[in-house]
Order: C-alpha cells, then structure tokens, then sequence
C-alpha cells in the first residue's frame, strides 16, 4: 500500500499546482467523523470536506442508498429520459424551503453551477442585468461566481476579465463594521446602506437580485444581527429585487436548523443548495418561486449531469437522516455545547478576539490584540498545523486568513467532539509559548 509521503511526490508530479492540498495525508477510509490516512493515522474532521458531510462520511444509508441505486441505472440525462427520483426529491425540496408559497427545483452538480443558474433564471424573471453581492463574499469558482465572490486572491488573481452587471456592497460584519459603528445602536444601517447604493452604483431600476450567504463561509463565517436580512427584504420588496440565498454551506442542518435563513425569519425568491445536500456526492439545488422559476423558455436551463441519479437517492438519504432520525437536534446541541467551549477559550485566551456563527457552524477570530484587531494570520496558520499535529483537522478562512471555523460532521461523538476541542485549547496555549 503507497504512503502518505510515495502519494504526495506523485501528487507534485502529475497534478497542477493550483490545487492548493492542505494536509500532508492521503484518505484510506473515513467514517463519521474520523478520517484514517493512508500511514493508518486516525484524523478528527473538523473540516468536513469543506462542509460537505454533515451526515457524516459514509453514513450507512446514504451508503445503502448509492448502491441500489446503482443496480437500477446510473444515467440516462433527465433531458432525455426523464425518472421519478427527480420529480420526488424536487417536491421534497419544494416542502421544506423557507416559505408555503408554490416553489419549483431545480438541479445541477456544484454550488457555482446553482449559482449560475440562479443568477440567470432572476435576470431572465425580472427583465434586470444587474446583480449585487458582498464584501467577504464567496459564491464559487466560474467565470460569474468569481466575479461575485470577494476575496481576490487566491480565488480571482490573474483570471479576469470578470463578468459585466455586478456590484458589491459592504456586509454587515459587526466586529470589523465598514460604518464604524456598534450594534445594536447602528439600527443595522449596513443593511439601509443599500437605498444609498442604488444612488452611487446601480440604479434600484435596473438590479435583477441580490445574493447573500446568510453567514459568510470562506468570508470568515460573518454573521449578521437578527434586523439585517428583515430589512434586507424589505428593501428588495420595495424595489421589486429578487434576494437570492446562497446556502451552499450553511444549509443542511449546519447552523441546527435546515436552511440558515431560517434564524433570521426571511423567506427567500430563490435558495441555492448543495454541499453537504448529497452526503458527499456532487448535486446541488435552485429552489424558488414557482412564478419566478416557471419564467424561462424550454431549453433555457439544462444540465447534462443534473440530478444525477445517485445523487439524487443519496440526497434523499441525507434528508430522511436531517429531519427523521434527530440530527437537527443534535446539532443544535452541538452548537450549544461548542459555543459555551469557545466562550470559555475567549475568556483565557487573549488571542481569540470575537466568537461568531450559528449552531455548530462557529469560528473564532484571532487578532494581535483587542484592542487594535489586527488580524492573527500567521497565528492561525500555525494554529492548523499545531491542530493537525495532534491529530485534529481545523481550516482556516476570512479575508485575512485569520479565523478558526468548523465544521465537523453532526453525527461526532460527544469523546470525538471533547477531544477535538481539547486539542484546539490546547494548541492556543503553545501559540503563547
């Protein structure tokens, strides 16, 4: 059997560089969430590939389901030959997003497809180009969701020219607020800044949608007070703008509930999932007003791929286990009990300057000092090294590369979860060292 080490010259070998690798092991095996590499070392996921397993990696019936699947047929393209797993899983979809409106879904394989798709089915609704988007946004790696995206580097840098008809505004990130303002006195004028936007950037006229995460992901899970997206929606009613959420990592029970948005009370036109949406394998959903997504001629949308049909029975599996068998619930204990730990970390270490997120999908932000928040970039780097050294997998994110978040499979054991904790308590103390 190859090594870790054999694996990882081949690696430089054979694939391009800019498929940045952040650990030193190569899976063998994972179950739960432990990750066994190809040396026989057993890693806690606190990654979840990206927030891809909440189930958990290979959960025994998204597994089961994947393999009758299999037997029966694999692809036929729904263009062509159209099945019944399509229709279903896009009623059940249509069920459970936010609102009892008529909605209809939609189906393709990544996030940034869904959010392509997205973007073009609000254009194509509303007669508008125009799409806005935010600061410390993520939204994918194609052409117009690098456009939308943010951060330019290691994501943008060198891959323009970029898409025509985007804006991006300022978010609402209380701890680095753009205004200079504090919440809860600041009345949430992040959000009321979008009246001024329409005068000195895109006219309210001519703006088909805004898209939103409802807690940052690669941003630095920002999360925004409880009257940002009300008024958010509000704003967009009046103007007649679509608000388009993205809950590619935060959906599927990462926050404890099985949309974010739904913290925060707001019905969305159109959701994007996908993610941990499929248990591990690559599908991914637009969800919307049925009046909205009803609008665009036969043939405008379409996807070889789209609603694979393994896919779509594991993505069965994973709602079944979401809203049947408690793992809701078990997040938001998760939450509960990960949050108090991370308080407690705050309280001890200096280093750790704000505590943010929802349920179980937290992060902590490192600064030189509380006083200045300078960002602790280096800090967090060897934090997830110091981590991984101990046999935790963590991931850093934010802007600056300076925040600490996780996000562990549901299904962790309450010893996996102590443990892994542990191990990041610890590696913060050797930080002062």
């Amino acid at each position: 059997m190859r090594t870790n080490e054999e694996l990882t010259t081949l690696c430089k070998k054979h694939v391009p560089p800019g498929l940045a690798v952040l650990t030193a092991s190569f899976v063998k095996e994972a179950r739960g969430a432990i990750i066994v590499d190809m040396n026989g070392r057993e890693l806690i996921d606190f990654a979840g590939g990206i927030g891809v397993t909440n189930v958990g990696h290979c959960h025994p019936k998204v597994v089961a389901a994947i393999k009758d699947q299999a037997d029966k047929y694999l692809h036929t393209c729904f263009h062509v030959v159209p099945y019944d797993l399509y229709i279903d899983l896009a009623a059940q979809l249509n069920e459970l997003a936010p609102g009892d409106h008529h909605k209809m879904t939609m189906f393709v394989n990544s996030g940034a497809e869904a959010v392509e798709n997205a973007v073009k089915i609000a254009r194509h609704a509303t007669g508008r180009q125009a799409i806005i988007s935010f600061e410390n946004a993520f939204h994918g790696r194609t052409n117009m969701t690098m456009t939308l995206t943010s951060k330019v580097k290691p994501y943008k840098f060198g891959f323009g020219p970029f898409a025509p008809e985007t804006y991006r505004m300022p978010f609402a990130y209380c701890y680095r607020c753009p205004f200079g303002l504090t919440h809860p006195t600041c009345n949430v004028a992040c959000a009321d800044h979008l009246e001024d936007f329409f005068i000195n950037n895109v006219a309210a006229e001519k703006t088909a949608a805004i898209i939103v995460e409802p807690i940052q992901g690669e941003g630095g899970f920002v999360t925004p007070p409880p009257e940002y997206f009300p008024r958010l929606r509000e704003i967009c009613d009046k103007h007649g703008i679509l608000l388009i959420i993205d809950e590619v990592q935060t959906g599927m029970g990462r926050t404890g509930t099985l949309f974010a948005i739904d913290h925060w009370g707001v019905v969305p036109d159109l959701v994007i999932t996908a993610k941990s949406l499929a248990g591990g394998l690559p599908l991914s959903a637009v969800t919307g007003r049925a009046e909205i997504m009803g609008t665009s001629h036969v043939g405008g949308l379409g996807s070889t791929y789209g609603g694979n049909p393994l896919a779509l029975r594991a993505a069965m599996a994973v709602l079944e286990i979401l809203t049947k068998d408690g793992l809701l619930e078990r997040g938001v204990l998760l939450g509960e009990r990960m949050l108090a730990r991370f308080k407690d970390m705050q309280n001890r270490h200096e280093i750790i300057g704000d505590v943010r997120g929802k349920g179980p999908m937290l992060a902590l932000e490192l600064v030189r000092d509380r006083q200045s928040k300078v960002p602790a970039s280096d800090e967090a780097k060897k934090l997830v090294s110091l981590c991984y050294s101990k046999g935790l997998i963590v991931l850093a994110c934010g802007n600056f590369g300076n925040v600490i978040r996780t996000l562990m499979p549901l299904v962790i054991t309450d010893e996996e979860l102590e443990r892994g904790m542990t191990i990041i308590d610890e590696s913060l103390h050797e930080l002062r060292g």
